[in-house]
């Protein structure tokens, strides 16, 4: 198994008290580095100008790429954008582009991107909700159109819905969006009649939900939609702010549940998609969850 990540995602710095912070990687890195000895440890490379401008406009990229300030600049409440940021967000679609590759060359069958900025929030316009580029989407656009997939499922089980990548393939029926995501909450998208051109499914779970809920959540509804679209790749939005611990939402999960639902992903890659999976790290914002969840994920996509 491939675990990409790479130093400059250390260095995006989004200021005092923010919670999207670079311990986060670093409990993530230290947690893989001590539970498994071994995983293929690759760096990940600079996304290129063509392969982000797959999912998102010049604008966006202007504004993440062309911003020259010595200090932080707030992109909305919530983004910020520092002077390493840009380097670390190619570094961090990078990561998806290069284990997207390595699983369809059969170099690897899964790949975990250890990486920051998230992802799942950036729009094709638009940097928020912490995201700078939207890793996952990079990733299935070079799918399509560098390797000629037809069929690519994300699934994204991070507690806050994935806006921006529903905006970005909500008219895309190559591409499937299965969310299962706490409502009501940030960024108050992802209800069950969005559904794009068919291909759009989202779980709402109520505040307060646990284990038996989520877990109903994805058997009776997502898998089963997910079955039948036999996925050729499977991508995963990996937030693991669902957690009981973490302090942004009020779902009650625990590193069981993602490790079950990894093993239920890992069962459909294996008889849709010759096993492949790639996984890109999104929220989760207390450490020891992070450390827990993030070794459950992993151990089960290494098997």
């Amino acid at each position: 198994m491939h675990i990409y990540t790479h130093s400059a995602c250390l260095l995006h710095d989004t200021g005092p008290g923010h919670a999207e912070r670079p311990q986060r990687l670093g409990a993530v890195i230290e947690a893989l580095r001590t539970g498994f000895d071994d995983l293929d440890w690759c760096e990940a490379p600079r996304a290129t100008r063509g392969q982000l401008l797959r999912a998102h406009d010049e604008r966006l990229l202007a504004s993440v790429l062309e911003t020259k300030s010595d200090h932080r600049v707030q992109l909305d409440p919530d983004t910020v954008l520092s002077p390493a940021s840009a380097e670390a967000a190619l570094r961090a679609a990078g990561a998806a582009v290069a284990a997207v590759d390595a699983v369809l060359a059969d170099a690897c069958a899964t790949a975990f991107c250890a990486v920051r900025p998230p992802g799942h929030h950036a729009t094709p316009e638009a940097a928020m909700g912490f995201c700078l580029f939207n890793n996952v989407a990079v990733a299935a656009m070079h799918a399509l159109d560098k390797h000629g997939l037809s069929r690519v499922a994300i699934v994204d089980f991070d507690v806050h819905h994935g806006n921006g990548t529903q905006a970005i393939f909500d008219a895309e029926p190559r591409v499937q969006y299965f969310s299962s995501h706490q409502m009501p909450l940030y960024p108050d998208t992802g209800g069950v009649r969005e559904r794009g051109v068919g291909n759009i499914f989202n779980a709402p779970l109520t505040p307060g939900t646990g284990s038996r809920g989520f877990r109903t959540a994805w058997s009776e509804r997502l898998l089963p939609a997910l079955d039948a679209f036999a996925p050729q790749l499977l991508l995963i939005s990996a937030g693991f702010d669902a957690h009981w611990r973490d302090p942004l939402a009020q779902l009650q999960l625990d590193a069981e549940d993602y490790a079950w639902i990894t093993g239920e992903l890992r069962t459909l890659a294996a008889r849709h998609a010759q096993g492949r999976i790639v996984s890109m790290l999104e929220g989760g914002y207390d450490l020891q969850a992070l450390r827990e969840c993030s070794v459950a994920h992993v151990g089960v996509l290494h098997g």
